[in-house]
């Protein structure tokens, strides 16, 4: 009994080649921008982090003590603590590309990671959070 035929094989290896090309661009065009993190309670920004290189700290929001953020030395990012039960927020991990999010939802605290020269206007749709 065959498992599979030579074309589904080769279907397989162009998606896999092709995902892989994605990925590459992707961590290409983004890896080099120089980046900010914008951090939100409640749908609302409330701090943005530079993340350039030699800064090391962690920080909290003070609308939301209890949730606490680690900025590397390296301008990276992630949440470190957090009285949520599920602790998803501190699993995501570290953060320094544009476009990189990660939220704790308990806490309806919500980071993001964009770009430094961001040339956005008050009109610009952000994100939409239902009520």
């Amino acid at each position: 009994m065959k498992f599979a035929k030579k074309t589904d094989i080769l279907i397989i290896i162009i998606i896999l080649i092709s995902g892989g090309v994605l990925w590459a661009v992707y961590n290409s065009s983004f890896s080099k921008k120089p980046a900010k993190a914008e951090i939100y309670y409640k749908s609302q920004l409330v701090e943005t982090v530079d993340l350039t290189k030699g800064k090391d700290k962690t920080f909290s929001i003070p609308q939301s003590k209890h949730v606490v953020f680690h900025l590397s030395a390296d301008g990276r990012i992630r949440f470190e603590e957090s009285d949520c039960p599920d602790k998803i927020c501190i699993k995501t991990g570290w953060l320094d590309k544009v476009g990189q999010t990660a939220a704790c939802l308990p806490n309806e605290v919500f980071l993001k990671i964009v770009p430094q020269d961001n040339n956005r206007s008050n009109d610009d749709i952000d994100m939409i959070i239902g009520k």
